[in-house]
Formats: structure tokens, C-alpha cells, sequence
């Protein structure tokens, strides 16, 4: 626990002036407090400077206790951290685990008490040093509290931090619970959720320390827990094309032959213009020892755990090398903790991926960002729902616990999610530039952006070739997907729309998903993803139609209408196996796409005036209860065996348009 009275100080910490941060229109919604500034904490925190023999200084918190959250900031004295790489590791104490290793400051919890020591390598801009600094950690006095994550961020970008529940089962939310700024600048925060503060860091001349304390009351007994925010100084945005706040990445494997390209093409606040196809050419361009090389040395990344969870997925979860084909398409795979949602873009020819679908440690998920789709609000207006979950045997495969239930999670757990999403994502390289074109791209100075500007004016795309043998007929439904993906204001008439009048515009026409209408290529993307889900693993997509309940959850929609499986819809009339097959043919041509499609199962229609959640079970094999995802074994704060139903997914939440 850190402790109030124990605020010995050897050196203060120097804080630079703050200021206003822009706002990340692309990823977040920005946020409006409902107060002006967080009150400032009676007393303020005093960090403690640890030098070395060399520039570089520790930054250390002023005690550490076992069982608790802690950081340790590295610095060259008199010098920001832009330009440098840092890397942590351990040498001395209980092994724990680390997953900010490449960052300046170095996040953990200490398991017990007892001496520890990490050593850090620092170097760039011309100098390069390596130090160790020893840390004492004491026997924890008090009831356990803990907030989340101590982090990096850079200036202008959005920050979220979480208390932890508690209580036996973990589940409860400290009592009492209240936040100040116990030091740093003046921050405008968004505490409307008590668990989980929100604010944007603010512009800072130099990299600067913000401290949000939070105060509780667990078992009768006030507790005290503070998470700490480095905010970093950034060069100012010059780049078009990234106009907002992005984090700091860096290339996965550090000898990558594309390291500078992926720094400067496809993730920068500098970015001027498009990089050229001889600068980053596709995948399928180049040559590699080995298909795995090319994929990894094109991973860009704000974590180190990101790019490994990657790898590891590819050799263990790819046993048919369809990621590995389609990856061949991209010229970069981005992860990074701001992306939400993830999207495909042709400018840079990268895919840009959420981390929710990758993280297996509880301590990997604490450093994912939690603002929200800066679509969230889009369709308020409307009288309806359509919501989408992938399920197998009659119980669903998305194992997204929610962030209250802090847990771990397998790589067969996380498999299903990240499969769909990169059957998407690359659906949308692939229809942009597929395999049959890597031959007429020249690796020259031309951009991927010419590329695409010529074959779309063409109508070469496959987006554009399904769409013009087999169109979308419901005008309608366009202009309802204008308001739910695009934020238009509603009519009165769409807003007087009830579920049964989705359910005629819908039901009859030859879309898969009501995401299909937001435009031709995410048509393509959505026939795409939910054939391969089908076909590869036998996990059927269900779409529905429902009211919209105040807190709509899985078990307080009502369904009008509803298909598991409607990819595999086979009746008079209906173009969605044509459509379907047709994309694979083009995507991945090696597939006998016709048999594949008609060998996937007839759809299962649901029970109308059944909930969403009471329609799980429809598949006739199993049993007639539905079924919950437990989550995985705890440990430490690492909740809970009881079982949860993932959250409600509603059409589209998980991409961003193209």
C-alpha cells in the first residue's frame, strides 16, 4: 500500500507547465467532464530520485509494499525520453511479471516482501547507458487495494486507469471511493464511472509525472492507492494523415530490414505522404527465409507482449496458413494499445489492430486503453438493435471477459475472437489488393494509394464486382446504416421504424449483417468473415433484430427476427451464396469456394418474442439452458470462477469503416 505517511523525500521530481490536449477524432470519443478540473489532494505525493554512476535516474515511488501495484520511471537527468529506447529486465528478487519492458517506465506487483533489483538499458540520441536500481519492499500492513495500470502515454492522447474490486470474490467496488490529483498538472477528468477515471493528457513542454490517488474503504478500513502517468513530450504533429495523438511503437523484431520504414510509414504523427511501395512494399512482394520472418518483421507495436501473443497465434493457431496467405496483402501489422476499433487503410496499407483480442495475462490487458468507440453514440435515435455473437454447441466462443473480472485467458480462448477480426481486416487488404495482382505493382516510387485509386476507378475491386453482379437492394437499410456508422441525424420516419419493419427491410435481401450497408467493402469483409468462421471451425455467426431497452443487455432484448448461420441461406431467391462465393474465389482462390459454401449448415431461424440470451441455444443437439464462459482459474486479484455472459455486441462495434 502506498502510504500517506511515509513520503520521505530525498529529491523532488521537476514537473513541466500543462496544458490543453487535442482530441483523437479518429479512435475516441473525446471526453467532456462533468467538472472542470480534479480537486487537487491535501497532500501532494513527493517522488523520490535514485542517481546513478552515470545520467541516468531513477525515479522511485517513496516505499513499496508487497502485493501492490509500483513503478519505477528511468531518465537521462536533464533529458526527455523521445528518441531513446529503454529495456527492462529483472535480476535480483521474486520473479514477476513484467509487460512494459520497452517503455521509460517500467510497471509491476511486487509479490512479496524483500529486496529486488532491475537493471535498464537506455540509449539514443547520440548516448547509450546501463544501470541497476535496487528497490526494498515491505510486508504489506493493510487491507489490499489496488489501482491500474502506472503507464506512458503521450501528450494529448486518452488515459484510463481502474480501481480493482474487492472483497472475497473480488466483486464488489471499494466503498467510498474518490479520487484527487496528488501531483503533476491540473486534469480535467471524467469520473461519471467511479471504477474507471478517464482524462486526456494534457500538452507538456518536458515529460511530466501525473498522479491520480484514490481513496476507499475495504472491510471497514481506509485504503490508499495511487497509479502513476507519464506523460511525454512529443515532437508537434505535422502529419495529414495521423492529425491526432498516436503512442509511441516500435518495431517488434529489432533487426527487422524494415524497422525505419515501419517507424516512419505507418504509425507517425510525421507522416507527410504515403510511403512509397519501394519504401514498404506488400508482404507478397518479398522475400523472406521463411513466410514467418516477412510476417513478424512487418509488426509494429506499443508492447512487446502484443507482437509475441501475435506470434504465438500465427504457429499455433493458423494450422491451414490462412492468416499466413492473407497477411501477404499488408505491408505492416500495427498494435498498439489507442486502437480501438481496428481497422484496414489503404493509405499505408497496414492493418491496425485492438489488443482486446489479444491479451492472455490480466497484467496485459491492465495496459489496454478503455475510451470508448468514438461511435458509441451513433443511433441513439433509432427504435432498434441488431446484435451479432459467434457461438459453438449452442454457447458462444468470445471469451472478452468483462474488465471488473480480472482474469487470464488461453490461446484457445482468445483464438476465436482474433480469428474473426483478422478474417475481416484482411478480407479488406485482400479485396484491395489480392494475391492475382502482387505481379503488376511495381516495387518503384509509385504509392499503394495510386494503386488503389486506378483499380477502384475501374471498378477492379472485388468489393465492386460483387457489388455489381449482386447488389444490395434495401434502400432502406443504406440509410439506416448512414445514421448507425456514419452519426447522420435520424428522420422522424427512421426513428418511427420498429423492429418488424427491420425485420421487412432486412430478412429478404442478401446482406449477411446489417454492417454490410455501411458500404460495399465492408460487405465484402462481413460475407468473407463469417464464411471462413464457418467453414474452418464450425462457429456460426447469429444476426438478429430487437427492441432497444433502456440498458439493453443480452437478456433484456426481445428478438423479432434472428438467423444462426445466415451465411450458409440457401433458399429461392437469395443471392448470398453466390455473393459469398464469389469473394472467396477472389480472396483466397485456392479454396474450391462453390462446394464450400454449400457445404455450410441451413441457417436456424430464432424464436421470436424469445430474449437474445434465451435464442442461444437453438442449434437442436444441445441442452436447453443456456450456457456462460467461466472465467479462468484466479490468482492474486485474478477474479472469479463465476461464469459471465460476454456483452452485448452490436453490428459493426468492432471495425472501423473502409
Amino acid at each position: 500500500m502506498r502510504k500517506l505517511n511515509t513520503l520521505t523525500l530525498v529529491s523532488v521530481l521537476a514537473l513541466a507547465a500543462c496544458g490543453g490536449g487535442s482530441s483523437d477524432g479518429d479512435n475516441n470519443t473525446p471526453i467532456d467532464p462533468p467538472q472542470p478540473n480534479l480537486a487537487r489532494c491535501e497532500q501532494q505525493t513527493q517522488l523520490t530520485v535514485i542517481s546513478s554512476p552515470s545520467a541516468l535516474e531513477f525515479v522511485t515511488e517513496p516505499s513499496y509494499s508487497a502485493n501492490q501495484t509500483a513503478a519505477i520511471v528511468a531518465r537521462i537527468a536533464g533529458s526527455d525520453s523521445k528518441g531513446l529506447t529503454f529495456e527492462w529486465a529483472q535480476i535480483a528478487g521474486q520473479p514477476l511479471i513484467l509487460k512494459s519492458v520497452k517503455s521509460p517506465i517500467l510497471a509491476f506487483q511486487f509479490a512479496d516482501a524483500g529486496d529486488y533489483s532491475f537493471s535498464v538499458n537506455v540509449a539514443g540520441n547520440g548516448m547509450s547507458f546501463n544501470e541497476t536500481v535496487n528497490i526494498s519492499v515491505a510486508a504489506m500492513t493493510t487491507a489490499q487495494f489496488n489501482v491500474r495500470s502506472d503507464q506512458q502515454v503521450v501528450e494529448g492522447n486518452d488515459v484510463s486507469v481502474r480501481a480493482d474490486r474487492v472483497g472475497v470474490n473480488a466483486d464488489k467496488i471499494p466503498s467510498a471511493l474518490s479520487w484527487c490529483i496528488a501531483l503533476g498538472p491540473d486534469l480535467n477528468i471524467d469520473t461519471s464511472n467511479i471504477e474507471r477515471p478517464q482524462f486526456k493528457a494534457p500538452a507538456v513542454n518536458s515529460d511530466t509525472i501525473a498522479i491520480l490517488r484514490a481513496t476507499a474503504s475495504v472491510d471497514g478500513e481506509a485504503v490508499i492507492d495511487e497509479v502513476l502517468t507519464l506523460i511525454t513530450n512529443e515532437s508537434a504533429i505535422s502529419s495529414p494523415y495521423f492529425d491526432a495523438p498516436v503512442a509511441r511503437t516500435f518495431a517488434y523484431q529489432e533487426n527487422s530490414p524494415y524497422k525505419n520504414a515501419l517507424n516512419s510509414c505507418v504509425y507517425s504523427n510525421q507522416l507527410l505522404s504515403p510511403c512509397t511501395i519501394e519504401q514498404l512494399p506488400l508482404l507478397g512482394q518479398t522475400l523472406s527465409l521463411s513466410e514467418k520472418d516477412k510476417i513478424m518483421d512487418r509488426v509494429l507495436v506499443s508492447h512487446q507482449w502484443m507482437g509475441e501473443n501475435f506470434e504465438t497465434f500465427l504457429d499455433n493457431m493458423d494450422p491451414d496458413s490462412d492468416f499466413a496467405q492473407l497477411l501477404q496483402s499488408v505491408t505492416a501489422i500495427v498494435i498498439s494499445y489507442d486502437i480501438r476499433p481496428s481497422f484496414y487503410w489503404v493509405v499505408t496499407g497496414a492493418i491496425y489492430l485492438d489488443p482486446t483480442d489479444l491479451w492472455l495475462l490480466a497484467e496485459e490487458r491492465d495496459v489496454i486503453n478503455e475510451a470508448a468507440d468514438f461511435r458509441s453514440a451513433f443511433g441513439d435515435q433509432l427504435g432498434f438493435i441488431m446484435p451479432w455473437r459467434y457461438v459453438k454447441d449452442n454457447a458462444y466462443v468470445s471469451y472478452s471477459s468483462p474488465r471488473t473480472l480480472r482474469t487470464d485467458r488461453t490461446m484457445t480462448q482468445m483464438g476465436p475472437d482474433l480469428s474473426s477480426l483478422l478474417f475481416h481486416e484482411l478480407a479488406h487488404a485482400n479485396d484491395f489488393f489480392p494475391s492475382s495482382i502482387y505481379d503488376t505493382i511495381p516495387v518503384d516510387s509509385q504509392t499503394l494509394l495510386d494503386h488503389y485509386n486506378r483499380r477502384t476507378s475501374a471498378g477492379e475491386l472485388i468489393s465492386d464486382r460483387v457489388t455489381s453482379l449482386y447488389p444490395l437492394l434495401s434502400d432502406q437499410m443504406y440509410s439506416l446504416a448512414d445514421v448507425s456508422f456514419r452519426g447522420e441525424t435520424a428522420t422522424a420516419a427512421q426513428q418511427a421504424f420498429l423492429p418488424d419493419d427491420i425485420t421487412g427491410f432486412f430478412s429478404d435481401d442478401s446482406a449477411t449483417d446489417y454492417y454490410a450497408y455501411s458500404t460495399r467493402r465492408e460487405d465484402t469483409a462481413m460475407l468473407f468473415e463469417e464464411a471462413m468462421m464457418s467453414y474452418r471451425f464450425g462457429i456460426m455467426r447469429d444476426v438478429g433484430i430487437t427492441d432497444k431497452p433502456d440498458n439493453a443487455t443480452a437478456a433484456s432484448i426481445t428478438v423479432d427476427w434472428g438467423q444462426r448461420g445466415r451465411i450458409g441461406e440457401k433458399s429461392a431467391g437469395s443471392k448470398i451464396p453466390q455473393r459469398a462465393a464469389f469473394v472467396i474465389s477472389q480472396i483466397l482462390p485456392t479454396l474450391d469456394a462453390t462446394q464450400l459454401i454449400g457445404d455450410l449448415p441451413e441457417p436456424i431461424q430464432m424464436t421470436q418474442g424469445l430474449s437474445w440470451l434465451d435464442n442461444l441455444t437453438i442449434s437442436p443437439q444441445l441442452a436447453p439452458t443456456p450456457q456462460k464462459i467461466n472465467a479462468a482459474p484466479s490468482t492474486d486479484t485474478r477474479v472469479s470462477q463465476e461464469a459471465f455472459t460476454p456483452a452485448l455486441r452490436i453490428s459493426g462495434d468492432r471495425h472501423k469503416m473502409n
